[in-house]
C-alpha cells in the first residue's frame, strides 16, 4: 500500500515553502518518523518525517521547488522496508525456476543501537557537507539527538588526536618534493569567471529574502527616527562580577548583560506604554504584556525569537531563554511560535564589535533598542575626568505614534536603571 508524504500545515503568515534538501532517494528504505526532507520557509526550516516505514518510491517535488501546504512531496511503499535493497547493490537473482531464497535464520537483524542517530537540521547539513560518519558522533540532545555543537566538538576531538595518529603513520622515507611547475589553485571554491576576478552567483535563501523584504517595508511604511544616549556600565559590570559565579551555581546558567537590558527595557516600557504599542490600519494597539524580541545571529541569517511575558520572568529565566534561542538558532530548530508576535525588540551589535549603529524597526513593532560594544572612555564625573566602561545606546522608533520626548525619556530611563540597578528592586 502506498502512503503519501505531504507538506505539513503552515501558519497563516506563511504561504508556501521551498524544498531544501532530500535525505532519502527513490529506492531507499525509510523508517517511520525518520526525517525525509527539509523545507525552508521565510522563518524556519521544517523537518518532514516519514509517516510509515517502507521504501521511498518517488519524489513529487525536487530540491528548490516551491510547494504549498498539504501538497504531495513523495510516495512511500509502506511495509516494504525489510525487502528493500539499495539501488547501488541490486539483489542477486535466483536461478531460473527456483523460488527466491529466504534470508538465513542466522543472519542478525539490525538492532536498535545500529539505527541512524537523530540529527538536527544544522548538524545534518554539516555532516553531509564534510562527509562525516554520523553514527560515530554522540549526541547531547534528547534521545541522543545530534546538534551542530556535537559535530563541532567531535571534529575538535578528532583534530586533537590527529598528531598522534600522524606520528604513528609517519614514514621514515623522505617526502617527495612537489613539481616546481605545479602551482596550487588557491581560488575560493565555487567561484567562476576570469582568472584573478572570480565571481559566484547564488540565489537568496527564503530567510534572507524575507529579511530584505521586512527591512525595506519598515523604512517604507514607518516614519523611522533614531535617538542616542550613552550608559556607564560600571555598576552592572561590578554587580555581574560579584555574583556571576554564585548565579551560575544556583541557576545553572551564566549571568550575561542581556538580562539587565531586558529588565531595564520592561521598566521603561511600563512608564511609556506607547513605545510598546503598534500601528494597525490607522489605529494604535497598546499591549498590556511585554513580549520582547531578542535578535540572534544564525548560520541562515538574523532571526528574532520572542521572549514572552518578560515582566514576569526572573533574570535567570531570561538568560535561560536567550541561551535556548541561541542553541535553536544554530541548529535551525526555531519554531514558528518562537518567531511570532513581539511588542519590542533588542539587538546587540556589540558582540560583533559595533560601536554605534541605527537599528531598523521590526514591523509591526514601533521601537527597537540597539546595544553596542562596551569600551573604556574618559568621561567627566563630578568635575573629574575618569575612565569608565561606556556603551552607546540607540533607540529607533516610529515617529507616527512616538514623539521625540517619549523616545528620549524612554532611553534615559533605560540608562538610569542600568547605572543604578537597585532601581529594578525599588521600582523608582
Amino acid at each position: 500500500m502506498n502512503s503519501e508524504v505531504r507538506v505539513p500545515a503552515l501558519p497563516e503568515s506563511v504561504a508556501d515553502a521551498t524544498v531544501l534538501t532530500w535525505y532519502k532517494q527513490p529506492g531507499d528504505a525509510v523508517t517511520k518518523d525518520e526525517n525525509l526532507v527539509d523545507l525552508e520557509t521565510d522563518k524556519v526550516v521544517l523537518e518532514v518525517p516519514a509517516p510509515v516505514s517502507g521504501v521511498l518510491k518517488e519524489h513529487k517535488a525536487s530540491e528548490g521547488e516551491v510547494v504549498e501546504a498539504d501538497s504531495v512531496l513523495a510516495v512511500i511503499e509502506a511495509g516494504a522496508g525489510a525487502a528493500a535493497t539499495p539501488p547501488s547493490q541490486p539483489a542477486a537473482k535466483s536461478p531460473a525456476g527456483s523460488a527466491p531464497r529466504a534470508p538465513s535464520p542466522s543472519s542478525p537483524a539490525p538492532s536498535a543501537a545500529e539505527a541512524p542517530p537523530a540529527l538536527a537540521p544544522a548538524a545534518r547539513r554539516l555532516i553531509k557537507e564534510l562527509g562525516l560518519p554520523a553514527e560515530q558522533i554522540p549526541g547531547s540532545g534528547r534521545d541522543g539527538r545530534v546538534h551542530k555543537g556535537d559535530v563541532v566538538a567531535w571534529l575538535d576531538r578528532q583534530e586533537a588526536e590527529a598528531p598522534d595518529r600522524d606520528a604513528d603513520a609517519r614514514s621514515p622515507e623522505p617526502e617527495t618534493e612537489p613539481e616546481p611547475d605545479l602551482v596550487p589553485d588557491i581560488s575560493p571554491p565555487g567561484l567562476t569567471g576570469d582568472a584573478g576576478r572570480p565571481e559566484q552567483r547564488v540565489p537568496m535563501t527564503r530567510l534572507r529574502a524575507r529579511i530584505a523584504e521586512r527591512l525595506v517595508e519598515a523604512q517604507r511604511t514607518s516614519a523611522m527616527l533614531t535617538t542616542f544616549n550613552e550608559v556607564d556600565m560600571s555598576a552592572v559590570m561590578t554587580l555581574r562580577g560579584q555574583y556571576k559565579d554564585r548565579f551560575e551555581q544556583t541557576h545553572g546558567v551564566r549571568l550575561g548583560l542581556m538580562s539587565f537590558f531586558v529588565k531595564a527595557s520592561v521598566e521603561a516600557l511600563q512608564r511609556f506604554p506607547v513605545v510598546n504599542a503598534s500601528v494597525d490600519e490607522g489605529e494604535i494597539i497598546y499591549h498590556g504584556y511585554y513580549d520582547i524580541g531578542i535578535a540572534v545571529s544564525s548560520p541562515r541569517g538574523l532571526v528574532v525569537p520572542i521572549l514572552r511575558n518578560c515582566d514576569q520572568l526572573s533574570m535567570a529565566d531570561i538568560e535561560r531563554g536567550i541561551m535556548d534561542f541561541g542553541s535553536k538558532a544554530n541548529d535551525g530548530t526555531l519554531s514558528f511560535e518562537d518567531l511570532t508576535g513581539g511588542t519590542f525588540s533588542i539587538t546587540n551589535g556589540g558582540v560583533f564589535g559595533s560601536l554605534l549603529s541605527t537599528p531598523i524597526l521590526n514591523p509591526p513593532q514601533s521601537a527597537i533598542l540597539g546595544m553596542h560594544k562596551t569600551q573604556e572612555r574618559p568621561i567627566a564625573v563630578d568635575g573629574q575626568v575618569l575612565i569608565r566602561p561606556m556603551m552607546y545606546l540607540a533607540l529607533s522608533y516610529d515617529h507616527r505614534i512616538i514623539d521625540g520626548r517619549e523616545a528620549v525619556q524612554f532611553l534615559v530611563t533605560v540608562k538610569e536603571t542600568l547605572e543604578d540597578p537597585a532601581r529594578l528592586l525599588l521600582r523608582i
